[in-house]
């Protein structure tokens, strides 16, 4: 066996049911066309700024 053994009853077939439809996901249901925009009025500087506070903050906690 090599790498350790195992119960073959486990490896066959398992019954998972036929409910595919009610647990499937349907990932294009919310999809919307458009563009996104943010003005943010800073800087990229300004804006790694505050993140480098943030990470300082976070780091004394």
């Amino acid at each position: 066996m090599g790498f350790g053994s195992y119960d073959e009853s486990e490896q066959r077939q398992q019954d998972v049911g036929d409910d595919e439809e009610e647990t499937a996901v349907n990932v294009h249901e919310h999809d919307h066309d458009g563009e996104m925009t943010t003005e943010t009025g800073s800087s990229t500087d300004e804006l790694l700024g505050q993140l480098q506070e943030i990470k300082e903050q976070t780091d004394e906690e």
